[in-house]
């Protein structure tokens, strides 16, 4: 050392001597350097009792692992502690006091063997601090624990190699807030950050973790002014009230939200809830009546906190006329009382005159003073865990077996050849359960085993607050991270005495999706309906799920339901009308050949060939019946048979009145002179053969498209996106256009052999009947095939029902009709004479 610096600090002597490095005083004035005349040495002041407490808790812990005959046997430890007064100045001049000896010279014995000034060191509280100390202690291996330093970048290991801590790292603090937003909703939350290296690494955390961890957005990151500048202040709490985030996180200090919170009680800004950084969760100057309208609710994380048996007892002997004090150390016990009595002592510049002179005897039972509150041990547990951090790690050391040793050569360390690399590489295998039974051990990046208290701050009937556990968050090797709050015992500031909501937008429900809203972050969103046949069933979905083939979107579209199936039902009422045209037309048919049977001797059935008519009767039962074909539900078979059967029942049909048609003109040709002979021609034999044959063209036809390309059944959704409509394919077009065409061809043959005999005389009236049937039935089908191409579905099954039955009743009323009617109501005219035209009925 150049210099010696004169310090604020305690120090014993030991065999080994651990540094240390707290916070005893909140301010320091620092004159300028000069670099022609030793400098002036800094004053601290505004003394802190936390902070003399922290380190009466490290020099605790190392006088009871002196008296612990089983940890560091035979070894007498020793400390150095320093004030760095809240300035890294300060804090880095201690810790170049401590590593390099508080003597200018530092003189080794002749071997040039000797242990150094301090194995490690345990500190500092300050992030900033601890990154630029470590640094400079990294380059030498010389380990340092810090008990109070959470940013997230001194767990870069090639940086900071001989760093460790005994508080979680503040990226999982981070975590653990997330894990809280998370567990109560909140995704549209504020961030206020100090301007040091705590608060930009929080921020940086907090950005690129919330959206992978899919918790939320940041609505605003603001960072608080060191200073009390009034604008800066007031147009951050201008920002909070704009905002629609009711959650504001503040990781920042105790001195930085003293000063926002001033802020928020001049502009009264209420209905937000607080979250707390571990700095300021527990600061005591926040929890007044006066800011309790304001703060009351807020959760926070804290370190953990743990007991300490026999603290209380050792910091009662505190004293300031106690002989072994050293000067520096009993200055700060004389600050204390002074602090503590309201008095001052002779000869100091710390007080003020004006009060009653200290006798240095005053009881410490008489006081209430936080200095002797061990009921909330957080960071002092710390403390006390980096002290016996580094014994076990010495211990460990001292244990090695020569020849198996973790070094070159299997060689181990020692005291009177030891280098501060060595005890790095076992502080990092350390692992020990604290008596509170705690568990500690380091991973490859020098942090401990993170868990964290969830602290609430209710409201007591007098205004104040009580700081109350609610929870914990913590990582294991097992179990990873996990999170218990209990919600019944939360405080909430509102009227509704439940979690405020914290969104930018509203949950979308199901049956929607999320749409993100242009130039906003992802929280921001509209929530748009999921098109037809797309459903979510979550909530915040970003994308709707089709629905499977026979399956469509519910009206909610929240889940799938089954497409609704159409087709030619006989329960519809459609259905049950065509089936019961159908039946009629078979009873009725079934009627009529029933009475031909009954009068097959008349006159007027045998006139009309009656064997054709009985078969021109079963054919047009055929024609109802295979109309039945068409209703129902499509399956191979019924495919298959319906138009085989409509085809040739038709065919049949028209045949058989082709060959009537044909028999009327042979007979009036036979009447003429010399025409006798074309009658041979039209014999029973000839007829029947006659139908036969046209028949069995159409059944060849039919047998080729069903071989070829046979009709099948069919799952229509063009028709309809949210039905299937089950329908019949022809398979082959020119099938079906054949099978209709050889039919028109008969019909129109027939009907122009009608036409031409529909001037013969009234004893063969029989070519205008079948001229006016089978105008009828071309008439039908003309009109069938436009109508049939433009019917969707189940219709075009019911427009060539329709056609069937229609054509079918033309053919029985126009054929039949007036030969019933003669049967059965004239039957005068049905006799020889009549028909021969022998007698004239009576008008």
């Amino acid at each position: 050392m150049e210099g010696q610096f004169r310090l604020n600090g305690m120090s014993q002597s030991g065999d080994v001597v651990l540094g240390g490095l707290f916070q005893i005083h909140f301010f320091s004035i620092f004159p300028d350097l000069s670099f022609t005349s030793e400098p002036e040495q800094p004053t601290c002041h505004g003394f802190d009792v936390i902070g003399l407490r922290r380190a009466k808790t490290m020099v605790f812990a190392i006088e009871e692992i002196n008296k612990n005959n089983k940890l560091l046997p035979n070894i007498t430890l020793g400390y150095s502690l320093y004030d760095n007064c809240l300035k890294l100045v300060i804090g880095f001049r201690a810790a170049l006091s401590l590593i390099s000896g508080p003597e200018q010279q530092f003189v080794l014995e002749d071997t040039c063997e000797g242990s150094p000034p301090v194995i490690g060191i345990v500190g500092d509280s300050s992030s900033t601090n601890s990154i630029a100390i470590s640094t400079v202690l990294g380059l030498y291996r010389i380990p340092m624990v810090s008990y109070f330093a959470t940013c997230a970048c001194l767990s870069e290991r090639q940086k900071f190699p001989s760093f460790f801590r005994t508080i979680p790292s503040d990226a999982f603090q981070v975590r653990a807030m997330i894990h809280i937003l998370q567990h109560f909703g909140w995704t549209w939350t504020g961030l206020l950050i100090s301007g040091d290296d705590y608060g930009r690494h929080a921020a940086r955390s907090f950005q690129t973790d919330l959206p992978q961890s899919g918790g939320g957005c940041i609505a605003y990151l603001e960072v608080l002014p060191w200073a009390r500048d009034h604008d800066e202040l007031k147009r951050i709490v201008d920002v909070m009230k704009r905002s629609t985030a009711r959650v504001v996180i503040v990781f920042a200090h105790e001195s930085h939200m003293i000063q926002l919170i001033e802020e928020v009680v001049r502009q009264n800004v209420t209905g937000l809830q607080w979250m707390a950084s571990e700095a300021w969760t527990a600061a005591p100057a926040l929890h007044t009546p006066r800011l309790m309208p304001y703060l009351a609710g807020t959760l926070g994380i804290a370190i953990r906190r743990g007991e300490i048996p026999g603290l209380r007892e050792f910091l009662l002997q505190v004293r300031p006329d106690q002989q072994q004090n050293s000067s520096h150390e009993n200055d700060m016990v004389k600050q204390f009382w002074e602090h503590t009595f309201k008095c001052r002592f002779a000869r100091t510049n710390h007080s003020d005159p004006g009060r009653p002179l200290c006798t240095g005897q005053e009881d410490l039972f008489s006081v209430v003073t936080e200095f002797l509150d061990i009921s909330d041990l957080r960071p002092e547990y710390n403390v006390y865990k980096a002290v016996y951090a580094l014994a076990y790690a010495l211990d460990d050391m001292l244990r090695c077996e020569p020849g198996r040793g973790p070094f070159s050569g299997n060689s181990c360390g020692d005291l009177k050849s030891l280098e501060p690399w060595q005890l790095v590489h076992y502080l990092q295998k350390v692992n020990f359960t604290t008596w509170f039974g705690d568990e500690v051990s380091f991973d490859e990046n020098g942090d401990v085993l993170p868990v964290y208290d969830i602290m609430n701050w209710a409201l007591l009937p007098d205004g104040r607050a009580k700081v109350q556990s609610v929870g914990d968050v913590k990582r294991s090797a097992l179990k990873g991270e996990k999170l218990i709050i209990k919600e019944d015992k939360i405080f909430w500031n509102f009227e509704s005495k439940q979690a405020p909501r914290s969104v930018c937008s509203e949950s979308c429900p199901p049956g929607t999706r999320m749409a993100r809203k242009k130039g906003q972050p992802v929280c921001c969103f509209d929530c748009v309906a999921c098109s037809e046949g797309k459903f979510s069933n979550n909530t915040d979905s970003m994308e709707c799920s089709s629905c499977p083939e026979d399956f469509w979107s519910s009206p909610q579209r929240d889940h799938c339901v089954p497409k609704k199936t159409e087709f030619l039902s006989y329960q519809e009422p459609l259905g049950i009308s065509l089936t019961a045209a159908s039946l009629l037309g078979t009873f009725i048919s079934a009627i009529v050949l029933g009475i031909f049977i009954c009068h097959h001797s008349t006159p007027i059935v045998r006139a009309n060939n009656s064997e054709l008519s009985f078969l021109l009767l079963a054919s047009l039962k055929l024609c109802f019946l295979c109309s039945l074909l068409f209703i129902g539900r499509p399956r191979l078979w019924t495919c298959q048979l319906r138009h085989a059967a409509f085809g040739i029942s038709f065919v049949l049909c028209v045949s058989c009145i082709l060959v009537k048609t044909m028999v009327v003109l042979a007979v009036f040709k036979a009447s003429k002179p010399g025409g006798g002979a074309s009658l041979k021609w039209f014999g029973a034999m000839q007829q029947r053969g006659t139908v036969l044959g046209l028949t069995s063209i159409q059944a060849a036809i039919c047998t080729a498209w069903l071989v070829s390309s046979s009709p099948a059944p069919h799952k229509n959704t063009q028709y309809h996106n949210d039905k299937i409509v089950y329908e019949c394919v022809v398979g082959s077009t020119l099938g079906f256009a054949v099978l209709l065409g050889y039919i028109g061809l008969l019909a129109v043959i027939s009907f122009l052999l009608a036409f031409l005999a529909r001037n013969l005389p009234d004893n063969f009236n029989e070519a205008k009947l079948i001229t006016f049937s089978m105008l009828i039935f071309c008439a039908v089908w003309v009109a069938f095939v436009p109508a049939y191409v433009n019917s969707p579905g189940k219709y075009a099954d019911a427009v060539e029902v329709f056609a069937i039955l229609a054509s079918s009743f033309g053919l029985l009323v126009a054929l039949f009709g007036p030969k019933c009617y003669i049967v059965l109501l004239r039957p005068e005219r049905n006799t020889k004479k009549a028909i021969m035209g022998r007698v004239t009925p009576k008008s």
